[in-house]
């Protein structure tokens, strides 16, 4: 097992095979953290993971349907001075494994718990948790489980679920799936992509501080091949598995209710433009967890983070922030 007492960069012999897009700068440990089931244990598969920063404060970041851990570009850059931040890509994408059998987002949370375990991050309350789609589907599996070593916990467009034809997305997501799954050549892929998680007239505007004057349009595409330079294709399996953990993905509203109670400081974000996940699942959330702090930005897509990533980052500094003074306001009223 890892510990952050070992060696700040951990690499086997051949890591060299998987190049990281973040900024090597601040890699502190990177490497892959073996999955094992059953009785005797095997090994299933493993999970890639990268750690940038050492802050005493620890965040990890859930990725969403089908994207690696290299979407979080923005958020490690910018807070990697300030805290540890771990990264990982899911099973059935990026460099991490493909195990056989059904994916289901408990069994995805179940991962992440044995990665934590690994890399030693196991003390109370010292987690702030980002899920963002699929990811905070995982998220809320994972806080059932390990609700004690969470501080914080961020939930971005995505639903506590239901029934599978009550998970699907809107009739213009479901288009945009079946297209991409379709569609063999990321060149191709972009324009579906971007129609996908943004706004058409956000993607035509100018991006903001972009020296170049480029729209949107022409940064996120970049952005989006860029990631695909530096990951595996996704197999049509992990899709569909992926997906299919996606719609069948359930937290009812008692065990919310619990996760609500449990954790100190916990936030639903969604955007008014989501073409993947309706608002009203965001809504769910928020009558069943009555603690929770709902925010709705405006003029916002389902890639939330990477339409307004220095909003983004700011709220989850704050979140952050408030968890742990949460946190010591609780210990000095025992």
């Amino acid at each position: 097992m890892a510990s952050e007492s070992e060696p700040l960069l951990q690499r086997s012999p051949d890591m060299s095979q998987y190049p990281t897009m973040f900024d090597p700068q601040s890699l502190v440990r990177k490497g892959f953290c073996p999955v094992h089931a059953g009785a005797p244990p095997l090994e299933t598969h493993s999970l890639y993971y990268e750690q940038h920063g050492t802050g005493e404060k620890h965040v990890l970041l859930i990725n969403g349907l089908n994207t690696n851990s290299f979407g979080w570009d923005f958020q490690v850059k910018s807070l990697a001075p300030t805290y540890s931040m771990l990264v990982f890509d899911n099973r059935g994408c990026g460099y991490s494994g493909y195990p056989a059998g059904r994916y289901t987002t408990s069994g995805m949370a179940e991962d992440i718990i044995v990665l934590l375990d690994h890399i030693g991050w196991t003390s109370l309350r010292q987690i702030h948790v980002v899920g963002a789609s699929l990811g905070g589907m995982i998220a809320q599996e994972l806080a059932l489980r390990i609700s004690s070593r969470i501080a914080s916990l961020t939930l971005c467009v995505t639903t506590p679920g239901g029934m599978p034809w009550q998970n699907f997305p809107p009739f213009k997501g479901i288009q945009f799936l079946t297209t991409l799954l379709l569609t063999k050549e990321p060149e191709q892929k972009v324009p579906t992509v971007l129609k996908m998680l943004y706004p058409f007239a956000w993607l035509e505007e100018n991006a903001a501080n972009d020296p170049q004057q480029r729209t949107n349009r022409q940064v996120q595409t970049e952005s989006y091949l860029r990631r695909v330079l530096f990951s595996p294709k996704q197999r049509i399996i992990g899709h569909v598995s992926q997906l299919a953990a996606a719609l069948t993905h359930y937290v009812s509203p008692d065990k919310l209710r619990r996760i609500s109670e449990a954790i100190p400081k916990v936030v639903i974000l969604c955007g008014d433009e989501d073409s993947l996940v309706d608002l009203r699942h965001s809504r769910d959330l928020k009558a069943s967890m009555p603690e929770a702090e709902f925010i709705q930005w405006k003029h916002t897509g389902h890639g939330i983070h990477s339409q307004r990533p220095t909003e983004f980052r700011d709220l989850l500094v704050r979140i952050f922030h408030e968890a742990d003074t949460t946190q010591i306001i609780d210990v000095m009223t025992q």
